[in-house]
């Protein structure tokens, strides 16, 4: 990534036959991690990336001064949006608005130029514009003094349960501290099931898992969230930073790591190391 220009901080680049203007490159958005080195981040992964927010609308979750200031979910596309960047217009079922204007990240140079808006988080819901859901997500939520460890334990018993009606599912961690699955799925109410999944783990392992939303019933237990798969619900996309102290990545995970977990805080290098190594583990979601 070149360096801005001292006289006015920014700096021209061609990304995929776009320009973009580039500011502040040398700005830290987390206190070791500075706005060139995220849009460099962004720019290695994106080949991993970009397929698992193809068609999809974005919500981002935007740092302009770092993860120590104020942060805002951005879904409508903001000022200024360049006219090259798709767009497309969602209606609110229920809301204020009649209709949402999101982007959609289709390509490195959208992704360039949301990082460089310090769009540090990358969402998406679990369907594809003008389709039924593909995916069904559930997020394993540990409450305090549970933690990803415990996670771990119910994302085995979820994998077994899944299995036994016929699905397959990926894990991957939040970037924070719990986990996701992913199940590709056709024609499936995805919220009906998860909910009814959530329930019966809850039956079989009480003492562990709660699917309730509540809070009062979280402490020392996993939560097996089911309502990220209602329509409006985003999930953080594979490969996405997180916003934390430290620069952190919802990273994709074998069911081996699942298993005997050791460290599963991955750093944007270590994660540009796995994905040389391994690929993207989630690719499997994308043909299914």
């Amino acid at each position: 990534m070149p360096s801005a220009r001292p006289e006015d901080g920014r700096v021209s680049v061609e990304v995929d036959g776009r320009m973009l203007s580039l500011s502040n490159l040398g700005k830290p958005l987390y206190p070791t991690f500075t706005k060139g080195e995220v849009i460099e981040y962004y720019t290695r992964i994106a080949p991993v990336l970009l397929p698992h927010l193809r068609d999809r609308p974005a919500t981002r979750i935007r740092f302009p001064n770092g993860v120590d200031g104020v942060r805002f979910f951005e879904k409508n596309a903001p000022r200024g949006v360049p006219d090259w960047v798709r767009r497309v217009r969602i209606p609110t079922p229920g809301g204020q608005n009649d209709s949402v204007d999101y982007i959609v990240i289709d390509d490195l140079a959208t992704l360039v130029w949301c990082a460089n808006l310090a769009a540090l988080e990358l969402h998406v819901p679990q369907w594809r514009i003008g389709s039924e859901p593909d995916l069904m997500v559930f997020d394993l939520d540990p409450g305090h003094p549970a933690t990803i460890t415990e996670a771990c334990v119910v994302a085995l018993l979820l994998k077994d349960l899944l299995e036994e009606d016929g699905l397959t599912a990926y894990p991957k961690t939040s970037g924070k501290k719990g986990l996701h699955l992913y199940v590709p799925v056709e024609k499936l109410d995805t919220v009906d099931y998860a909910k009814r999944a959530a329930e019966r783990l809850e039956a079989q392992h009480g003492g562990l898992i709660v699917s309730r939303m509540e809070r009062k019933f979280r402490p020392g237990k996993v939560l097996v969230d089911w309502s990220q798969n209602s329509g409006p619900k985003t999930t953080v996309a594979p490969y996405s930073l997180r916003a934390g102290p430290e620069p952190s990545v919802s990273t994709p995970l074998t069911w081996e790591e699942v298993d005997d977990p050791d460290v599963l805080t991955f750093t944007p290098d270590e994660v540009l190391e796995r994905v040389d190594k391994q690929g993207d583990l989630l690719a499997p979601i994308l043909v299914a």
